[in-house]
């Protein structure tokens, strides 16, 4: 299997963890929609795109491993995914997308890799426990990112810390 289309998961709601494997490269839309005990993801090396709302609305969902070859978190990838309390974006990865994780009201951290060159409109947009940014770069390499409008919208007062400093919301 080398691409899970849209919807493909979509109504299993006993499904509760699910690793991906290195042989996927794409993963579609939609494609966990309403598998609403999954609690555990594990995207394989091989995923280079994560697509639009794939596990949005998951509220169980505790536990997200992201490969190191993903460079697209699609728009409202993990929105609304209230049990997520912290993630990891690799350093592969250049773009946030639009809303990616929106309303993830009980996220805290959040590591960012040192690709990335965007992030879009909400993308961070109601994470009001956010605390802790942490970016795998320089101070100055963060400011370079683009941020799209309210992407840090109604989030906790994060500190964002640089390889060289720190950065205060």
């Amino acid at each position: 299997v080398t691409s899970i289309g849209d919807y493909a998961f979509s109504g299993c709601s006993g499904l509760t963890s699910i690793t991906i494997p290195d042989s996927v490269t794409t993963i579609g839309s939609m494609v966990f929609d309403t598998c609403d005990g999954l609690t555990s993801v594990a995207i394989g090396n091989g995923v280079t795109s994560i697509g639009r709302n794939v596990f949005s609305g998951l509220r169980g969902l505790t536990s997200v491993t992201i490969g190191n070859s993903v460079t697209t978190i699609d728009g409202y990838a993990f929105s609304g995914c209230s049990g997520l309390t912290s993630i990891v974006i690799p350093d592969s990865v250049t773009s946030i997308g639009n809303r990616a994780f929106k309303d993830c009201s009980n996220l805290t951290s959040v590591t960012i890799g040192n690709s990335v060159t965007s992030i879009d409109y909400g993308a961070f947009y109601e994470c009001s426990s956010l605390t802790s940014i942490t970016f795998n770069g320089t101070t100055a390499q963060w400011n370079a990112i683009t941020k799209g409008a309210y992407w840090n919208f109604v989030t906790g007062n994060y500190t964002i810390t640089c390889t060289d400093g720190t950065i205060r919301k």
